[in-house]
C-alpha cells in the first residue's frame, strides 16, 4: 500500500502524485472523497467536464445542506482519477460518505438547538437570583479561556505554521509552497510529508474532533475493503495531515465501534462548474489557496524561470493602454531571479516576481498588484459541465435557455445593455426577471439614464453556489416558467400586506407571468376591498401605474390593472380627504411624497376619469380646515398646475395660508407643502415671490429661527439650477429686500457693516441688507 499525502490543490503535489502512478502502476487508486459520487467519476477524463469543477453533494429535500468538493486541472486527486480512467484502472473515494457526513451535522444541530433552548430557560430561571446577589456573570468564552491550557490553544493555529516558523517563514503556506510544490523529481518527497505530520500529529494530539476522526475510520474502512478484494497494489491518496492515521492502523473492531450506529440522509450528487476566485482562502473555502491562477500558470509551465509569467504580465498591462517595453520585462526577470538567488530558493516563486513586478513594471504602485492579482495571480477562470451529466431538470431548463440567448456564465462581471424592441434581447429580460422571481441573482438590474423605458442594464456574474438555489427551487417546477408562477402563487399566498402582494406583480410584469399576474391582481383585488386602510391604498398606486407604463413597453395587455386602479383610485379619492386630518408632521411628510407619486401616476397614464376624480379629491383638500397645512399647500399647487385655482382665488388662498393670523409653524409646513419638488413657480411669479418675502421679513427673531429649519428643508428640495436662479434674483433685487436674521448680540451696525462686505466679496454687490 503507497499512501501519497498531498496539499489541496497543489500542482507540485499533483505532479509527483501522477508521476509515482506511472511509476508504480496500482491496480487500485483510493482517492480521499466523498463514496456518494463513485458513480459519476465516469465522467473524468472527457473533453466536456474542464476542471475547474465541483462535486456537489445535497440533500433533494433541503438542497441548502450541501457539500462541494472542488477540483482544478492541478489539484492531486483530480490528476489521480484522470491517471485511473485513462488506465481502467479502479478508482474509489474513500471518505466519510456524505450521507453520514450531513446527517452528523443535522444530529449537531439539533443537539444545539436543544442546548441552546435549555440554557435560555436556566437563564430566565436563574435571573432574578443572580441580580439579587449581585454576582459577575461570564459569559461561555470567557470560561473556556480561562480553563484552557497552553496546548489546547496551540491547536487552534494551523499546525504547519509551526514547521514555517522553525524554518524561518511566517506564512505556512509559502512554506509548503518552497518546499513541496516547487520542488521537482524529488522521490522522497512523500516519505518526508508522513514523516513532518507524524511529528505534528504526536505533538498535537487534541487536533483530532470527533468529524475528523470518523473520516479517518472510514478511509481505513475503504482500505481494508480494497485488501479484501485482493488488491495487492494500492495507492491512497489523502491530504498530507491523515497520512499517519493510516501508518498504524488501529484494530478493525475499534473504527467499527467508532462508525456504528451513524445517522443518515438521502443525498444526491453531479457535477457543477467552480472557478478559480473560489478556489481562494478568502472566498472561506478551508482547503483554499491563495494563488490558483499562478498554481495553474507553474502546472502548465514548470519550467518557466518566470520570462512566462512576466510576459503575461506585460501583456496585461497593455491590454490597459500601460506602456511596458521587452526592456522592463527582461529587467523584472533578473530582478526576481537575483531575489530567489539572495534568498537561497530553488527557483523563482511567486513572491520574488511581484516584487520585481512592483519595483520595474509598477513604479511602485500597489493598485497596479492589485489589477494582476486580480486578473492572472487568482484569475476568472470558470469549469464546464457536460449537458448530459445527470442534473434537475429545472437546471437543465436554465442551461438550454443560457446557451440559447448566448448569456454564458463567467466568474467575472459582465455587463449587457438590453433593448427591449429587439426580440432577442427580450427573451433575455424576461429570462433573467424569472430568475430574480425565485431568488436566483445571477443578475442585477440597474437604473438606465435617459427618458425612454425599452433599455434595461443587466451585470452578470456566476457563482457555484447559485447552483444550489436551482437545486432548491426545483421543487416549484421542472422548468423555470413553471417554477416561477408557482413561486409566485406561494408567495402571494403568504403575503400579509397590499403592497407586498402589489410589489409582487412588479415582479410578475416584466416576467410575462401571465396566470401568476391574474392569480396576484385578484389578489390585489380582494385585499384592496378588504381594507379599510387608505393610506394602504395610496402606497400601491404608484406601483401598480408604473406597471401599466411598463406592460405598454412590453406589448402586454394592461387593462387587468386598469381595472384594478379604477376602484382603488375611486377609493382614495373619496378617503384621502378625511385620512389627511389630525395626522402629525412626519405621517403628512410621507403621505405628501406619496400624494406626489399618484399625481405623476395620473399624470402618466392620461385617463379622464382618474384626472377628474383627483382633482375634485385635491379641492377637497386644499378647503378642508382640519387638513395637514401640508397637504392642503400641496393640493393648491396641483390645483393652481391644472389652471383650476389661479388669479385672485390663488393669491386669495395664499394671503390667508401665509397670514400673520396662522401659526409659523403651520404657514411653514403649508408652504413646503405648496413647494414641493419645484421652485420654478418663485422665479416665474412676482406676486408669489413678493408674498414669500413679505411673509419672512414679518417674522421675529424667535420664530425666524424656529422656523429656519423647516425653511432650509423646504429649499433643499430644489433643484441646484433653480437654487441658483433663486440667488441670481435676489442678487439683482428681486423687487425685495434680503433680510438677515442671527441671534448674536452684535451691534446692528456693526453688524450691517460686516455683512456688507462679506455680501460684496461673495458678489452680491447691489444688495438690500437688513439686519434683524
Amino acid at each position: 500500500m503507497h499512501i501519497l499525502g498531498i496539499r489541496h490543490h497543489g500542482p507540485g503535489s499533483a505532479r509527483n502524485v501522477k508521476s509515482f502512478l506511472e511509476k508504480t502502476r496500482p491496480d487500485i487508486i483510493l482517492v480521499e472523497g466523498p463514496p456518494d459520487a463513485d458513480e459519476i467519476l465516469q465522467w473524468v477524463g472527457k473533453e466536456e467536464l474542464k476542471p475547474p469543477v465541483a462535486i456537489l453533494v445535497y440533500q433533494p429535500d433541503d438542497a441548502k445542506q450541501s457539500v462541494f468538493y472542488p477540483f482544478a486541472e492541478f489539484s492531486p486527486e483530480w490528476q489521480a482519477i484522470l491517471y485511473a480512467r485513462k488506465n481502467n484502472i479502479p478508482v474509489r473515494f474513500m471518505d466519510l460518505p456524505a450521507t453520514h457526513m450531513l446527517g452528523v451535522e443535522k444530529e449537531e444541530r439539533d443537539k444545539q438547538k436543544v442546548a441552546m433552548q435549555k440554557s435560555e430557560e436556566e437563564s430566565d430561571a436563574h435571573e432574578e437570583q443572580r441580580e439579587s446577589e449581585d454576582t459577575p456573570t461570564i459569559n461561555s468564552q470567557q470560561a473556556v479561556a480561562g480553563t484552557e491550557d497552553e496546548e489546547t490553544r496551540m491547536v487552534h493555529k494551523d499546525p504547519i505554521a509551526y514547521l514555517a516558523a522553525v524554518a524561518g517563514y511566517d506564512d505556512g503556506e509559502k512554506w509548503w509552497d518552497v518546499m513541496f510544490e516547487q520542488r521537482r523529481n524529488n522521490e522522497e518527497t512523500f516519505e518526508a510529508i508522513a514523516e513532518a505530520m507524524s511529528e505534528l500529529r504526536d505533538t498535537f494530539p487534541k487536533k483530532d474532533n470527533r468529524k475528523e476522526q470518523l473520516r479517518e475510520a472510514y478511509m481505513r474502512k475503504v482500505i481494508r475493503q480494497a485488501e479484501r478484494e485482493m488488491f495487492t497494489n494500492i495507492a491512497v491518496i489523502c491530504g498530507a495531515w491523515h497520512v499517519p492515521a493510516f501508518k498504524n492502523m488501529p484494530k478493525q473492531k475499534e473504527d467499527n465501534e467508532l462508525l456504528k450506529g451513524l445517522p443518515k440522509v438521502k443525498v444526491d450528487c453531479t457535477w457543477i462548474p467552480w472557478t478559480y476566485n473560489r478556489l481562494t482562502f478568502y472566498s472561506g473555502y478551508g482547503a483554499g489557496i491563495d494563488s490558483p491562477g499562478w498554481y495553474a500558470h507553474i502546472w502548465k509551465y514548470p519550467e518557466d524561470n518566470g520570462t512566462r509569467w512576466m510576459s503575461r504580465v506585460a501583456e496585461l498591462f497593455r491590454k490597459k493602454d500601460m506602456d511596458v517595453s521587452v526592456a522592463h520585462v527582461i529587467e523584472a526577470v533578473r530582478l526576481a531571479q537575483d531575489l530567489a538567488a539572495l534568498r537561497q530558493l530553488p527557483r523563482t516563486g511567486l513572491h520574488e516576481l511581484n516584487e520585481a513586478t512592483w519595483s520595474v513594471l509598477c513604479n511602485g504602485e500597489n493598485i497596479l498588484l492589485q489589477l494582476i492579482e486580480k486578473e492572472l495571480i487568482v484569475s476568472d477562470t470558470i469549469g464546464e459541465v457536460p449537458n448530459d451529466i445527470p442534473k434537475p431538470p429545472l437546471q437543465l431548463d436554465i442551461e438550454k435557455k443560457q446557451k440559447k440567448l448566448r448569456l454564458s456564465p463567467t466568474a467575472d462581471w459582465k455587463d449587457y445593455l438590453l433593448d427591449l424592441r429587439k426580440e432577442n434581447d427580450l427573451e433575455r429580460s424576461i429570462f433573467l426577471h424569472r430568475l430574480q422571481i425565485l431568488d436566483i441573482d445571477w443578475g442585477k438590474k440597474s437604473e438606465v439614464s435617459g427618458k425612454g423605458t425599452f433599455k434595461e442594464q443587466w451585470r452578470l456574474q456566476w457563482r457555484p453556489e447559485l447552483s444550489i438555489d436551482i437545486i432548491e427551487k426545483g421543487t416549484w417546477g421542472n422548468t423555470l416558467e413553471e417554477a416561477a408562477s408557482a413561486w409566485v402563487s406561494h408567495k402571494c399566498k403568504e403575503a400579509d400586506s397590499l403592497q407586498e402582494v402589489s410589489d409582487l406583480l412588479s415582479q410578475v410584469i416584466p416576467a410575462e407571468l401571465a396566470e401568476a399576474a391574474k392569480q396576484v391582481a385578484q389578489q390585489i383585488n380582494n385585499m384592496a376591498a378588504a381594507t379599510n386602510d387608505v393610506l394602504e391604498l395610496v402606497k400601491v398606486i404608484p406601483g401598480l401605474t408604473g406597471i401599466v407604463r411598463y406592460g405598454n413597453v412590453r406589448q402586454t395587455d394592461a387593462n387587468m390593472i386598469l381595472t384594478l386602479l379604477d376602484s382603488m383610485v375611486t377609493r382614495i379619492c373619496i378617503g384621502l380627504p378625511v385620512a389627511c386630518c389630525g395626522i402629525d408632521e412626519s405621517t403628512a411628510s410621507a403621505l405628501t411624497e406619496d400624494c406626489t407619486k399618484i399625481e405623476h401616476g395620473i399624470q402618466l397614464l392620461k385617463h379622464e376619469a382618474f384626472v377628474q376624480q383627483w382633482q375634485q379629491c385635491l379641492q377637497t383638500i386644499a378647503h378642508n380646515e382640519q387638513a395637514s397645512p401640508m397637504l392642503k399647500g400641496f393640493a393648491v399647487r396641483q390645483l393652481m398646475d391644472y389652471k383650476i385655482l389661479q388669479d385672485d382665488a390663488l393669491y386669495n388662498v395664499f394671503y390667508s395660508s401665509l397670514s400673520k393670523a396662522v401659526a409659523p409653524s403651520e404657514a411653514a409646513a403649508w408652504l413646503e407643502g405648496f413647494l414641493k419638488g419645484s421652485g420654478t413657480i418663485l422665479l416665474l411669479d412676482e406676486s408669489l415671490w413678493q408674498i414669500v418675502n413679505d411673509w419672512v421679513r414679518q417674522l421675529d427673531d424667535d420664530t425666524f429661527v424656529q422656523l429656519l429649519p423647516l425653511l432650509r428643508r423646504t429649499f433643499s428640495t430644489f433643484s441646484p439650477a433653480e437654487r441658483r436662479k433663486i440667488g441670481e434674483k435676489v442678487k439683482r433685487g428681486g423687487g425685495s429686500v434680503l433680510v438677515i436674521k442671527t441671534t448674536n448680540t452684535l451691534h446692528n451696525e456693526r453688524a450691517q457693516q460686516g455683512i456688507a462686505v462679506v455680501m460684496k466679496l461673495m458678489g452680491y454687490e447691489e444688495m438690500n441688507l437688513k439686519i434683524c
